[in-house]
């Protein structure tokens, strides 16, 4: 189903907030396979962004051009205020990138991997085991310290891998598919991580195989289909843009089965379920609305469901034909 690009979010006086990460007809193609075709893109600092698609839609492609890792063919992009084509090391300077594949090294301990990353980052030797003490201690990793990162769990792993790249104190995170592998606990656990990072006033721009850590997460979330962005807005915006809104009204009497299907007009029955299908947005006004019709009518409705579009309906009305999303979607209903 075609869906307009939705307007990124603007000021009370109109302006756009000040972009973390802005781009304008983002182009890259692999010999004659177009991966982004004219991506624009407007990402405010301090929010988080979620970035939707299937396999191999150009999602870590995206992540990959503006985090410097390799080139555009074609447009503009800006990243904490850096041209990414004439100030790469400007850019780089101000951001930090985590991966689906962990850059924790195994051989050494959790600790020696935040000194590593302490020297890496030219902090001397008392200010990298200040930073490296306290962000050890902020990801609970305390205990596991001195043990082989080998040893951690993949919970823990993440969550070093993270420090790892907080050593730095960036500006912007870029977060390619962070909770992938991790069971649902830690993955929870990984969503307040984020959380606090935006509360800190980090930008994080995040990829995610998981359609609930989007709607859970995002402040605004985009879906990449065909190389071009199919949809863009808050996750209320875009489950506003499928239709199939529902109240589904179930009776054990027969009787006033038929008597709230003559009192609903255009309501699609189900006579072996007792069953009537309004379509509505499931919004206050609607549900009293409807409630109040019953009610002049005389009728009680056994039970009474509410059908919202979620993430899922989203992704598969905007995607249709092109794929699932990168593994096992999980959805809380």
């Amino acid at each position: 189903m075609p869906a307009s690009v939705m307007p990124t979010s603007r000021k009370a006086d109109g302006s756009q907030p000040p972009a973390a990460v802005s781009t304008i007809g983002l182009r890259k193609s692999y010999g004659d396979k177009t991966v982004l075709d004219g991506i624009d893109l407007h990402i405010p600092a301090g929010s988080v962004f979620a970035l939707l698609g299937p396999n191999g839609a150009g999602k870590t492609t995206a992540v990959k051009i503006l985090s410097t890792l390799i080139s555009a063919d074609g447009g503009q992009a800006q990243v904490a205020g850096h041209d990414l084509a004439t100030s790469p090391d400007g850019v780089r300077a101000a951001i930090g990138v985590t991966g689906q594949f962990s850059a924790v090294d195994g051989l050494i301990t959790g600790e020696e991997n935040m000194l590593l990353m302490a020297d890496l980052h030219h902090l001397s030797r008392r200010e990298g085991r200040r930073v490296t003490a306290e962000l050890l201690e902020r990801f609970d990793l305390v205990e596991a310290a001195k043990k082989p990162a080998s040893a951690y769990s993949g919970g823990m792993k993440r969550r070093l891998d993270i420090a790892m790249t907080l050593v730095g104190s960036p500006r912007i995170i870029f977060l390619d598919e962070p909770t992938t592998g991790l069971d649902p606990r830690s993955r929870h656990n990984m969503w307040g991580i984020i959380r606090e990072l935006v509360s800190d006033g980090v930008t994080v721009f995040l990829t995610t195989q998981y359609l609930e850590e989007a709607d859970e997460l995002a402040d605004r979330i985009a879906v990449l289909n065909d190389g071009k962005i199919a949809a863009e807005g808050t996750a209320e915006e875009l489950k506003r843009l499928i239709p199939g809104g529902h109240v589904r009204l179930r009776f054990s009497d027969p009787a006033a089965y038929q008597r709230a299907a003559s009192a609903l007009r255009g309501a699609t029955r189900d006579d072996e379920a007792l069953a009537l299908q309004i379509p509505s947005d499931g919004s206050q006004r609607e549900l009293r609305s409807l409630l109040d019709r019953l009610d002049s009518a005389g009728i009680e409705a056994d039970e009474l469901t509410v059908h919202t579009p979620d993430l899922d309906d989203v992704f598969f009305a905007l995607t249709a034909g092109t794929g699932q999303p990168d593994q096992t979607k999980e959805t809380a209903r």
